[in-house]
């Protein structure tokens, strides 16, 4: 089998990464006693042993240079009925933290309330990758919540998971 031809420009690359599924997370901390956050769909597990996840930024982002001087960082796992809070988060014209319901730690971690799973977490070291940096974290600590089915993002649209009826 061979991949279709399609010519390699950005917008055709975007769609071709679209067609990878993944969730969604609001990586969000406490910065001089300002909310800071953002989506991201980027985020993967990395290791047990040290606990260490990652996500990608694009280099280009305004928010993550203030992000990252957290102490901790929170991070939520969005469930699928966060939509509205994916895209506040997203959104660079307005105040995306506006009718979102969050809790914080002492060490200031923001959590958006309602999500699947919380954890805290230490940015370790940040890589160059293209456009974007990879960024490393040890997590200091985590929750699980019930039953909370994930967002996921696919061709550019938030879509839930389809539960299988037994």
């Amino acid at each position: 089998m061979t991949a279709a031809a399609v010519p390699f420009d950005q917008v055709a690359l975007r769609r071709a990464y679209g067609r990878f599924p993944s969730g969604v997370v609001a990586l969000c901390a406490v910065v001089g006693g300002e909310y800071v956050g953002m989506a991201a769909s980027s985020f993967v597990t990395v290791s047990l042993d040290p606990p260490l996840v990652a996500f990608c930024v694009q280099r280009t982002s305004t928010t993550w240079p203030r992000l990252r001087t957290g102490a901790q960082l929170g991070i939520s796992v969005l469930g699928e009925d966060h939509q509205d809070a994916a895209r506040a988060l997203a959104a660079k014209d307005r105040d995306r933290f506006a009718g979102l319901a969050t809790r914080s730690t002492e060490a200031g971690a923001l959590f958006v309330e309602g999500a699947s799973m919380w954890m805290e977490a230490v940015v370790t070291e940040e890589m160059p990758a293209g456009d974007h940096d990879i960024v490393l974290m040890a997590v200091s600590g985590f929750e699980i919540a019930g039953e909370i089915a994930p967002m996921v993002f696919h061709g550019s649209k938030f879509r839930r998971l389809v539960q299988e009826s037994e």
